[in-house]
């Protein structure tokens, strides 16, 4: 069998920019959909999380290894990390105001958020994925740093809730065809 495949008539032209700003690279970055975890802990100071796009799963198998990169200057890593165990919530559907509420400063950023404790380790209810992890590394990565946690537990609930989406800075859903 052979396949023809047709070149298109208006080919598409790109100018390669040199503005790198954080401006540009931010609004270029946005291209590309993430997903949207929150890393939540209880810790002596009491409950801490945050909300993060910029998190990798798959990083290893042997050990099973993900990756989140951290602003150098978040106040809410330090807190974190000294955690025996710190839970990822992969946000669902519906749940972009607790993404919101995460990232917000001098808020209480739990207050009626449902989660669940285990360990150390919160998780945030209706999640589509909770990974239980303890840190394992961490790398200097310019402005921020790479944090290499460790899984340790899991539970997938995407047959109950589709993951959100964080694309050109906005919530959106999965649409199933």
């Amino acid at each position: 069998m052979t396949t023809t495949f047709q070149a298109r008539q208006t080919p598409t032209v790109a100018q390669l920019s040199h503005d790198v700003s954080a401006l540009s690279l931010r609004s270029a970055f946005g291209q590309f959909p993430s997903g949207v975890a929150a890393l939540a802990a209880s810790t002596d100071s009491g409950p801490a999380g945050m909300a993060v796009s910029s998190f990798t799963v798959g990083v290893s198998l042997q050990p099973p290894l993900v990756s989140v990169a951290i602003q150098n200057t978040s106040a809410t890593w330090p807190v974190l990390r000294q955690a025996g165990t710190i839970g990822i919530s992969i946000l669902g559907e519906g749940q972009g105001h607790i993404a919101r509420q995460l990232a917000a400063k001098g808020v209480d950023r739990f207050a009626d958020i449902n989660t669940q404790v285990n360990d150390d380790a919160i998780f945030i209810d209706d999640a589509a994925l909770w990974l239980e992890t303890t840190r394992y590394a961490e790398y200097p990565a310019g402005d921020h740093l790479i944090a290499l946690l460790e899984v340790t537990n899991l539970a997938d609930f995407t047959n109950i809730n589709e993951p959100l989406v964080f694309h050109k800075s906005q919530f959106r859903n999965l649409e199933n065809n």
